[in-house]
């Protein structure tokens, strides 16, 4: 029972210190890791064992940075959008220091929020076979395996979709990887060894979260 305790706390510790990391050194990734990261995805499960996922590594600077100008692209087209229609207004009306509400502002219309893709030492891009039914929750699996084992070693990354959302988008990286017909391109995954440690973001608490029964119904009693 005390290995099985002590198995179950270093697997919560590894989902607690996961973080998304957008700031990467230089110090390259070995191919053990890589290779743990890969073998990690490919044991995800899938829908009547489909494996629909499909991944290629992209080390090459000039590529990178073609996919980081898609990707800011695609986050400038869509926050820039959300601040005409008074959305991001009305999304940050709490935060009360103007300086970084404008910074906020500025960081998503202008797309660097996802650009930074293009600084990792490697992105892996994530592919799906377009024909299995579960595709979208069989490779999200995937992505978690991998987010989770990035973390236990050491490294960092980030869960990137800018690039794959809008139609044109998808189109532009199909063609930039040469992914053929029956293959959809679902996500970039940044990947590196973080600049520095993240500190925790917030979570909704289990009570405001589960329910007994029925919608609404808490399973959990409220911490005092």
């Amino acid at each position: 029972m005390t290995e099985m305790f002590s198995l179950a706390e270093a697997t919560m510790k590894v989902i607690l210190d996961r973080r998304s990391i957008r700031e990467f050194t230089d110090e390259p990734v070995s191919e053990e890791d890589l290779q743990a990261i890969l073998e990690a995805a490919r044991q995800a499960p899938s829908g009547e064992n489909a494996q629909p996922w499909r991944f290629v590594i992209i080390k090459d600077p000039d590529m990178r940075q073609a996919i980081a100008t898609i990707a800011g692209g695609g986050s400038g087209r869509r926050f820039t959008a959300e601040f005409v229609t008074k959305k991001m207004q009305a999304r940050f009306s709490s935060l009360q220091d103007e300086a970084k509400k404008k910074a906020a502002f500025e960081k998503l219309t202008s797309g660097q929020v996802s650009a930074f893709v293009g600084d990792a030492p490697i992105i892996i891009m994530v592919c799906g076979k377009k024909d299995v039914w579960d595709m979208p929750y069989d490779t999200s699996a995937a992505i978690e395996n991998m987010l989770l084992m990035i973390t236990a070693l050491g490294l960092g990354a980030c869960w990137v979709i800018a690039p794959c959302i809008d139609v044109r988008d998808e189109e532009r990286m199909q063609q930039l990887l040469g992914v053929p017909a029956g293959y959809k391109v679902v996500s970039a995954i940044s990947l590196g060894y973080p600049t520095r440690p993240h500190r925790p973001r917030p979570r909704i608490p289990l009570h405001e979260l589960v329910y007994s029964e029925q919608w609404g119904a808490p399973y959990y009693e409220a911490k005092q």
